[in-house]
């Protein structure tokens, strides 16, 4: 085989990351691939290396030296505060981790191309947003906390890297919602629920990037070059009535007061994990500009918003997860509480009033 790129992929255990290294093992322009994370991958994978190594152990740069790496695709970004086991780890775990495999790569001498996985939550959702986000738009209210603040602080790292190295490429790829057969997402979570909580006076437009999209261009921005920040969602928008329509499910409104309450309770059940940002993305939602990414990336994706949805609607069968009696009883939990905070607020007001 003739040399071709030597590629480290963090997060390796990941899903999304597991079907990009699959990919790259199927091109003769890819030399080698490590894989590095603390957790074992599961993934089928017949010639990456697997390093148990954390991102934040002065180790990888060790690793980026003795295996000439030229190419590195961060893909370990946690997403929930579960997932990384509280919110403390979840922050140490994104931008402290991101920060020191920047410093690994800045001093590897190898190093040539740097591919971040980002989202479209670092535009945020908020009412004043513009139709379209660009790439050059910046969220209307900067986030506070969780996710999309780590993101938005990993990506200002991984700029100033491209400052600091003008020998290294950088790409910047914010994904919209991810959906497939073989991904778990935040969507999948919110459509596996027994009814899907919506806000109620509110019906979102939202966006979705299918799975093989997200593999292909992950694979394209690795084998490449094509430096740079870009949108990449499927041509098109949903709106959540309609996802809620096309799955078969049940809309379950929330009044606006409740929902932080509402969120909690599917938290306590253990049956989804849905984030403040998450809570604002199902009121205002988020819709991005692709041209930059057919046009100058030169990527168009195979899949829509809509055909993504229903592929992963038709692949997951999201209308036989559940039955019948299931729905009702989360129904009767979830206007249980309504009910319950409903009378409490009533309360407060008529001692507030010294009635």
């Amino acid at each position: 085989m003739a040399e071709g790129r030597r590629v480290l992929i963090t997060g390796i255990s990941g899903q999304l990351a597991g079907m990009v290294a699959r990919a790259l093992e199927q091109r003769d322009d890819v030399h080698e691939i490590i894989g590095i994370d603390v957790r074992e991958p599961h993934h089928e994978l017949q010639r990456t290396e697997f390093v148990r190594a954390d991102i934040r152990n002065p180790i990888v740069a060790r690793v980026l030296e003795a295996a000439a790496i030229d190419t590195v695709l961060h893909m370990s970004t946690a997403t929930t505060p579960s997932e990384a086991g509280g919110r403390a780890r979840m922050k140490e775990r994104n931008v402290i981790g991101a920060m020191q495999l920047l410093a690994a790569c800045q001093r590897a001498p190898t190093m040539r191309r740097f591919v971040l996985k980002s989202t479209t939550a670092v535009y945020g959702s908020d009412h004043a947003d513009p139709a379209l986000f660009r790439e050059e738009h910046s969220a209307q209210q900067p986030a506070k906390h969780g996710f999309a603040k780590d993101v938005t602080e990993v990506e200002a790292y991984v700029r100033a890297l491209g400052r600091r190295r003008k020998d290294i490429d950088v790409t910047l790829l914010r994904f919209a919602n991810l959906l497939g057969a073989r991904l778990d997402s935040a969507f999948h979570t919110l459509f596996t629920l027994p009814v899907v909580p919506t806000v109620l006076g509110f019906d979102p437009r939202l966006q979705f990037c299918h799975e093989d999209d997200a593999v292909a261009v992950m694979v394209r921005a690795a084998t490449g070059d094509q430096p740079g920040v870009y949108n990449v969602a499927g041509d098109g928008v949903l709106y959540l009535s309609q996802c809620v329509r096309l799955a078969g499910r049940i809309a379950a409104p929330i009044p606006l007061p409740f929902v932080s309450g509402v969120a909690n309770l599917v938290r306590r059940s253990r049956r989804g994990d849905i984030s403040p940002e998450q809570l604002r993305f199902l009121q205002f939602g988020r819709v991005v500009d692709t041209r930059q990414l057919t046009e100058d990336f030169g990527y168009t994706p195979a899949f829509t918003t809509r055909s993504a949805f229903e592929d992963f609607v038709r692949r997951r069968r999201i209308e036989g997860l559940v039955d019948r009696q299931s729905v009702d009883r989360f129904e009767q939990e979830l206007y249980g509480f309504l009910q319950r905070k409903g009378q409490e607020r009533f309360l407060d007001d008529q001692r507030g009033t010294g009635r």
